[in-house]
């Protein structure tokens, strides 16, 4: 395939999810250390046109309700490109980010985003705040699942944080991946898998209080909590125990549930691999949109290579010339999708789907069609 780097060996882990069967956190059995999945990260949120609109809307809306002005301080953790802080810098309102991957701060710092790039933790939240850095708004998005330590990440979030300020944070809700079996969002990255119950109790060890939730659609269905220091006896939204009682509808607190889940995982499986299997034998040709990590592990779960899909597209170029891991599926520049004229496009990261079916809009010229490999398998029509 062209622009295609020279394969590099392969290291392979184990990728088991465990529920406590205590407390009910789900965790992995074993992950990577974070020096070596995010020392140089491949992942930049700003080529989502999806989350730069969910990071327009944010930014909006919490500098009306926190009444953010020049004065104020935004802090990121995990900034990843300032695609979100550049959103509030547009406001006219100071922002930090805290970002690991040093190629990717380099990004957001070219931007004008004044970033240190630093794994976030205690110490690092010492340091902060002895040069004076205290956040108005503390903001975590998708990072809490992702750091080994998570007692430790949120006992730095309540040192960085003003005494009057607002953190949000925002997970993948363990509910919404279960209900939707979400399976392909377990992955290395991923440490963790949160409920609000587990959550709350974790802020709570740190001295923070969950005072509202909101339930996003990003990621398939995500939480935004809301926290203040617990010795200011905030508020506490009604928000907050509708979506505990959710879970505890659900199942969350029975094993029997995280079982028939594992049985609904394997049904997926089988369903991909027969409609891929069929396509090949009726001379279809199958392509991929999108390198998301949730892709490695849905096709090496699947056991799919590029026998059964032959190429796969992503609109970053950090990541065109190489192969989903394990796979040997090569990952193309967009236009790769015309060239090859595809009867059907598996839609990887299936989260974005509006965003995907409006860019690719024209392969239905040529009689293509649009496949989401989950909740089930289905063809859009």
């Amino acid at each position: 395939m062209p622009n295609q780097r020279p394969r590099r060996r392969e290291t392979f882990y184990p990728l088991q999810a465990y529920v406590c069967a205590e407390c009910r956190l789900v965790q992995l059995s074993q992950s990577e250390t974070p020096q070596a999945l995010f020392g140089e990260y491949a992942y930049f949120s700003g080529y989502s046109e999806t989350w730069s609109r969910h990071c327009a809307d944010y930014a909006e809306q919490m500098t009306a309700e926190l009444g953010l002005d020049c004065d104020s301080l935004v802090v990121e953790l995990a900034s990843n490109d300032g695609c979100l802080l550049q959103c509030f810098q547009q406001r006219g309102v100071p922002v930090l980010g805290v970002e690991p991957a040093a190629n990717v701060a380099a990004a957001a710092q070219e931007k004008g985003v004044p970033t240190e790039i630093d794994f976030f933790s205690v110490e690092t939240a010492r340091r902060l705040a002895g040069r004076g850095v205290r956040a108005d708004l503390l903001v975590a998005n998708n990072v809490l699942a992702h750091v080994p330590d998570i007692c430790d990440f949120v006992a730095g979030m309540k040192i960085l944080l003003a005494a009057q300020g607002t953190i949000t944070v925002e997970f993948p809700h363990l509910l919404r991946l279960m209900q939707a079996n979400q399976f392909d969002t377990i992955y290395h990255e991923h440490i963790f898998y949160l409920s609000l119950e587990v959550v709350q109790r974790i802020f709570a060890a740190g001295g923070l209080c969950i005072t509202h939730v909101e339930e996003l659609s990003t990621h398939g269905g995500s939480l935004r909590v809301f926290a203040q220091h617990a010795e200011s006896s905030p508020a506490v939204d009604r928000s907050v125990e509708r979506v505990l009682e959710s879970e505890q509808v659900f199942g969350l607190h029975q094993l029997e549930t995280y079982c028939d889940f594992g049985a609904r995982m394997r049904e997926t499986k089988r369903h991909l691999l027969d409609f891929l299997h069929d396509a090949r034998r009726d001379g279809k040709r199958v392509a991929g949109y999108g390198a998301p990590a949730k892709a490695t592990t849905l096709l090496n779960f699947c056991c799919i290579d590029a026998d059964l899909l032959e190429l796969t597209v992503d609109r970053n170029p950090h990541k065109q010339g190489h192969d989903i891991p394990g796979t040997h599926i090569p990952i193309l520049d967009p236009t790769a999708i015309d060239e090859r004229r595809p009867d059907y496009v598996l839609i990887l990261p299936w989260n974005l789907q509006d965003e995907i079916t409006a860019q690719l809009a024209g392969i239905r010229s040529w009689g293509g069609q649009f496949v989401l490999p989950t909740p089930e398998v289905s063809v859009l029509p």
